[in-house]
């Protein structure tokens, strides 16, 4: 003998599973773009150091140098969030028309 609720619970395990699964993937997926983008600029500032060095021997400012860094690097991330975020948007989407009388979250 098992209540409603326990049933229910045993139906829809492994739905949660699968739902707790995929926030853990994304999460990695999130933590290795992060490093990536992190291993990019390492490479980037590490090959351009000359260029770096005679910048700031001819009077760059430290500020300016930086500006230049970082500059690159927010490009990397718009570009990723410019063709990442309508992607995920599409792709709720096409996931919210695969679910029956489940609605997502965010409404």
């Amino acid at each position: 003998m098992k209540t409603v609720d326990m049933q229910i619970e045993e139906t829809h395990f492994l739905d949660r599973l699968l739902a707790w699964l995929s926030v853990a993937f994304g999460l990695l997926a999130t933590l290795l773009a992060s490093t990536g983008l992190y291993g990019l600029t390492g490479f980037n500032v590490t090959r351009r150091t000359q260029e770096i060095g005679i910048r700031m021997a001819l009077g760059a400012e430290r500020g300016n140098v930086l500006r230049l860094v970082m500059r690159e690097v927010l490009i990397l991330a718009a570009v990723g969030l410019i063709v990442g975020v309508p992607a995920t948007l599409a792709l709720g989407r096409l996931l919210e028309s695969q679910l029956f009388e489940i609605r997502p979250a965010t409404r």
